[in-house]
């Protein structure tokens, strides 16, 4: 296993590599892709109630002959779930399917109008141990502002589309004062890293892949990163990030590829 690992605001160690499972259909597909990623290392899994394939994942779990005290399990609670109540039910469903009794780190989803009731489920799973570590995931900073207003608990982990044009320094340097560890999804720009020419020339530099040139900048960073796959040779090429740095130099190149530019909804305007 890769033993690279970030150390939460509460102690808990989170594996800085996972492996995202976001679009993979439910299933066999769902269920050979996370093998094929913990059989090459991988120990945390990224999932979401809303990706319809939570089962599919704790198959692949309980099947790959990994323990379940060595994997990092995230989970997310979705939109139509919020509340109080609703949150501790979603939160039940979620450990059911995927065939834990506990998650490693749980998130809300999105910022919506619940989102205090939900923080305050979040809470109360956290106090009661069924959750190792809380957090929320698509969050801007005055979001972030009005959960930390009212939590207990400042959430440990906040999960955001990150990639070389659009590395949101604004949002990673509130988090990073306020010691919430920035996750990237989406690091890969859904393939679209593949065309920018300045990452051409970085692979043929350090003898890499694209993939691997972008996935390191991200822990470089100080992002923890989970890219997908369901080819087990780009799994496995996107696994090989530890064994070479970037310059400063280069650093600073790929920071100035930022436009701003989103592949995903922006937060503040979600419809669903």
């Amino acid at each position: 296993m890769f033993d690279k690992s970030v150390k939460l605001k509460n102690g808990v160690y989170m594996p800085v590599l996972g492996f995202g499972t976001y679009k993979i259909e439910d299933g066999e597909k769902t269920v050979q892709a996370v093998k094929n990623a913990l059989k090459i290392g991988y120990r945390h899994i990224d999932c979401a109630s809303f990706y319809g394939n939570e089962a599919s994942v704790g198959k692949a779990i309980r099947e790959s002959g990994v323990k379940r005290e060595d994997i990092f399990i995230t989970s997310k609670v979705w939109n139509t779930e919020q509340g109080y109540e609703n949150t501790l039910f979603a939160f039940e469903k979620t450990i059911s399917k995927l065939g834990t009794d506990y998650l490693d780190l749980y998130l809300i989803h999105w910022p919506k109008e619940l989102n205090e009731e939900t923080w305050r489920a979040l809470e109360t799973l956290y106090k009661e141990g069924r959750v190792r570590a809380i957090g929320v995931s698509n969050f801007k900073e005055h979001h972030l502002e009005e959960i930390i207003a009212g939590a207990e608990i400042v959430p440990m982990v906040n999960q955001v589309e990150f990639h070389p044009r659009f590395p949101q320094d604004g949002l990673l340097e509130f988090c990073k004062k306020n010691k919430i560890q920035v996750e990237a999804w989406g690091p890969l720009m859904r393939g679209n890293v593949f065309e920018i020419d300045l990452l051409k020339e970085l692979a043929e530099k350090y003898n890499k892949t694209i993939s691997q040139i972008v996935l390191r900048w991200d822990l470089q960073m100080g992002v923890v990163t989970i890219p997908k796959s369901v080819n087990k040779k780009r799994i496995k090429e996107n696994s090989n990030i530890f064994d070479f740095e970037l310059s400063e130099a280069d650093m600073e190149k790929i920071k100035q590829l930022n436009t701003s530019e989103r592949i995903g909804p922006d937060p503040d305007n979600i419809t669903f």
